[in-house]
């Protein structure tokens, strides 16, 4: 579907809620629901108000869609909605979730409210969530589904098939988990071998021994590189002794790829790393933003102080003050380019302690190209523009600009790397922090070549 499509037909929706909400039909907004995947409900919700949003939840029923509506919804949108419900009503929708989903939902919600949400449910819930809840934020075991598909490892392909025709409670039956007397996990079936398989085969016969297993407390992070780079549909979850607690599915994981990207840009260009801040009102955004740009404030200062140290220069050739903004400017630009790709390139693996510094070495080789193209140019064109200044102007910035495009790939790859060795979010290293060392040292190194090349001290 081409994409002016899609936003046609949720502009369409959005109208038609409210067009019904203005007639009070709540017959037709209650079917309408019904009909709306709760992903494109949760899409047009942002462009309801409060009280528009408070009215379609209260119509929406105990439901696997409502729970995955909930899901689906920004974080801020959701946690308003859960707190000015009645404990019952959302015992009741919790009802219908899966023990990780609940888990998810109530870790948004404060203490007191989620404890007697708790109370409601059943006892062999509660206990599920209990366990689930105590392992740490952001972990596989958060994530995980403990409604797990398993059978005995000696089981027939002809009873396995059976027995998985019965379930209906189970997730994620692409894979089918093979477990030894003590309930350890020992390998791993697809359904594909299962039913291509003679009947009389054993699991043991055909599954895959190579199991690719998280421990409960492992990052979501390393759980997507998993996913990512094997091309898994679910990863089991074991614990210490490789019993199977549950399985990490990959729609969980697209979106903490989702979520990790976004916080990482939003962390590389210095507004903070809250995925909802749109949704901010303006004096959060500035909270935010205020201690990241204060680098930058930081940075600008110094900058001035530098400049002011070769006041005697500029006085002399006023001209030299033009080409500050290009020389910080493309020094700025191909340091964050720089960060950027290192940025990415450890978070998806393919920058390591093994390739770091042919990395940098390639950037800075970068760096050393396009410095000397832009340094060319740059030159000529400051020698025919002020032809009444000495053509050694145009060798000034030329070389100052090669010279700080160097620097920049420099700093902009090699802080990222420092930070990750000392296990430090390497996201955070760019944006004002690089860009205004850059500036610094920019500035500093043109004055001091052109103190040097035009006689000046």
């Amino acid at each position: 579907m081409k994409k002016e499509m899609f936003d046609t037909e949720i502009t369409l929706l959005r109208d038609t809620f409210r067009r019904l909400l203005r007639r009070h039909a709540k017959t037709n907004i209650i079917k309408l629901i019904g009909k709306t995947h709760p992903a494109d409900m949760a899409l047009i919700y942002r462009y309801f108000n409060d009280e528009e949003q408070d009215i379609i939840f209260s119509m929406m029923p105990p439901s696997e869609g409502t729970v995955e509506f909930l899901n689906e919804l920004d974080e801020s949108i959701t946690v308003r909605l859960l707190e000015q419900e009645t404990p019952q009503r959302m015992a009741a929708i919790l009802e219908e979730a899966s023990s990780n989903e609940t888990a998810h939902l109530m870790g948004l919600v404060n203490e007191e409210y989620a404890a007697a949400i708790i109370d409601l449910l059943q006892a062999e819930e509660q206990e599920k969530l209990e366990e689930i809840m105590a392992y740490p934020e952001d972990s596989a075991g958060i994530l995980m589904y403990t409604d797990v598909f398993r059978l005995h490892e000696e089981t027939k392909a002809i009873d396995a098939i059976a027995a998985l025709q019965d379930q209906d409670e189970a997730e994620m039956v692409f894979y089918l988990y093979a477990v030894d007397d003590d309930g350890r996990l020992t390998g791993v079936v697809s359904l594909r071998d299962l039913v291509t398989t003679p009947s009389e085969t054993t699991l043991v016969e055909i599954m895959s021994r190579k199991v690719h297993a998280v421990r409960p407390e492992t990052d979501q992070e390393e759980v997507a590189r998993i996913v990512s780079q094997y091309n898994f549909l679910a990863v089991p979850v074991v614990d210490s002794e490789d019993q199977l607690l549950g399985i990490v599915m990959v729609d969980d994981v697209v979106d903490i790829i989702r979520e990790e990207a976004t916080e990482d840009f939003l962390q590389m260009v210095g507004a903070g790393k809250d995925r909802e801040i749109l949704l901010k009102s303006s004096w959060d955004n500035a909270r935010m933003r205020l201690p990241w740009l204060f680098a930058s404030w930081v940075g600008g200062i110094l900058a001035a102080f530098i400049i002011g140290v070769f006041d005697d220069i500029l006085q002399n050739t006023i001209v030299l003050a033009a080409f500050i903004p290009v020389i910080i400017g493309m020094g700025g630009n191909i340091g964050t380019q720089s960060s950027t790709i290192i940025v990415r390139g450890l978070a998806t693996g393919r920058v390591g302690l093994e390739n770091s510094v042919k990395i940098l070495l390639k950037e800075m080789r970068v760096g050393l190209i396009l410095g000397i193209l832009y340094g060319i140019l740059l030159g000529i064109f400051a020698i025919f523009r002020f032809l009444d200044v000495s053509p050694i102007l145009g060798l000034v910035v030329g070389l100052s600009i090669c010279a700080s495009m160097i620097i920049a790939s420099t700093i902009g790859s090699l802080v990222p790397l420092i930070l990750n060795r000392f296990d430090i979010d390497p996201a955070v290293a760019t944006g004002p922090f690089v860009t205004t060392a850059i500036d610094i040292l920019g500035v500093a190194l043109y004055f001091w070549i052109a103190g040097s090349f035009l006689g000046f001290t």
